[in-house]
């Protein structure tokens, strides 16, 4: 294939557990990602004056006035520089964000920028954010465990960015070696497939088929952020099986495993496509629902599966809990799922009292 056609990430074989990977290497955690979090309103509120001062400094040496040249150039770079300087607080760190740091190490190869003049620039923007911390952040502890976040997430973007700029100079000489391109093509194809293999089993939960509680976190993270941008509800579906430990009891685990999958392939069946359904373990399951309010969730998706459930498991019923996030506010994650699961242990409560009631 040639090198145009591939994406940057295909060409630095960069995949989300390369990523992952990245980040433990550094000790970058979700942790680091809290403290960042708590400044990005500081961040946002004073991002024009920052960005103005990054520039004083910038223009006053020649090599990156000359590169930058004139006022409409400047405007635009003084637009990206708020872009990626907000992005630095916006807690999501996926494919996506090494993408936009892979592409800074391109265009610093395309237009010649000398990698010093870019460390230098880092060292000036870091130098800035860590003032605003020391302005704004009057707990000690806080502060120095943020910069110290900040630092690995600079050292994160530092090492995307230098190793697009040497493979941008590796691939000027690669470019007329027709063999070596066609075994890189065959390599490649064979390492994704067994990235593939692998992120699949990492993903999944081999009873259900659903996905797994390992990337439920990363997975609303992501979800939340995209409700954000478009301006929509979502909603978090939590439920567990009543009296699933009677089921385990009396018939034995492997009839438990079956109630387990018929849940799993009910869930499908309700759910739409890109409704993102997980088993949590045990007999615990949540959906994503996007662009849903917590009404709609329980009169439409709710009713559906409960009674799709009873169906297919001899009058099995659910306890359910219901959370939603946006339009106008939107929770972290671990807050939604908190939400969730107090809502099920409500329904799981009324459930019991009502059975008790019948009995008597």
């Amino acid at each position: 294939m040639n090198q145009i056609e591939l994406t940057l990430l295909e060409q630095m074989r960069i995949t989300e557990l390369e990523v992952e990977h990245r980040k433990e290497l550094l000790g970058f955690t979700y942790t680091d990602v809290d403290y960042l979090l708590r400044f990005r309103t500081a961040v946002r509120s004073s991002i024009d004056a920052m960005v103005r001062e990054f520039y004083e400094k910038q223009t006053a040496i020649d090599d990156i006035a000359l590169v930058i040249g004139d006022s409409d150039t400047l405007r635009s770079v003084e637009i990206a520089q708020k872009r990626y300087v907000l992005e630095l607080f916006h807690g999501v760190y996926d494919i996506e964000y090494v993408n936009s740091r892979l592409r800074i190490g391109l265009m610093l190869k395309r237009i010649g920028i000398d990698p010093k003049l870019y460390l230098a620039a880092t060292n000036t923007l870091k130098c800035i954010l860590f003032r605003l911390m020391d302005e704004v952040c009057l707990d000690v502890a806080v502060r120095m465990k943020t910069q110290q976040a900040l630092d690995k997430l600079f050292y994160f973007d530092m090492t995307l960015v230098f190793e697009m700029y040497v493979r941008s100079m590796v691939t000027e000489i690669e470019l007329g070696k027709d063999k070596l391109m066609h075994y890189a093509k065959a390599l490649e194809q064979r390492v994704a497939l067994r990235t593939a293999e692998l992120e699949m089993l990492s993903r999944v939960d081999p009873l259900t088929g659903l996905l797994n509680r390992r990337i439920l976190a990363e997975t609303m993270q992501r979800e939340i952020r995209i409700a954000e941008r478009n301006g929509k509800p979502l909603c978090l579906v939590y439920f567990d099986l009543d009296r699933f430990k009677e089921i385990n009891d009396t018939f034995g685990h492997d009839r438990g495993d079956e109630v387990l999958k018929s849940v799993g392939e009910a869930l499908r069946e309700v759910s739409r496509n890109f409704d993102l359904c997980f088993r949590l373990g045990g007999d615990e399951f949540c959906v994503v629902l996007t662009d849903s309010t917590e009404d709609e969730a329980y009169q439409g998706y709710c009713d559906r599966l409960m009674r799709l459930v009873a169906e297919r498991v001899d009058g099995l019923t659910l306890s359910i809990g219901v959370a939603q996030t946006g339009p106008e506010e939107y929770d972290y994650p671990d807050e939604l799922i908190k939400r969730a699961d107090n809502a099920m242990y409500e329904a799981k409560r009324r459930n019991k009292a009502a059975i008790t009631k019948q009995a008597a």
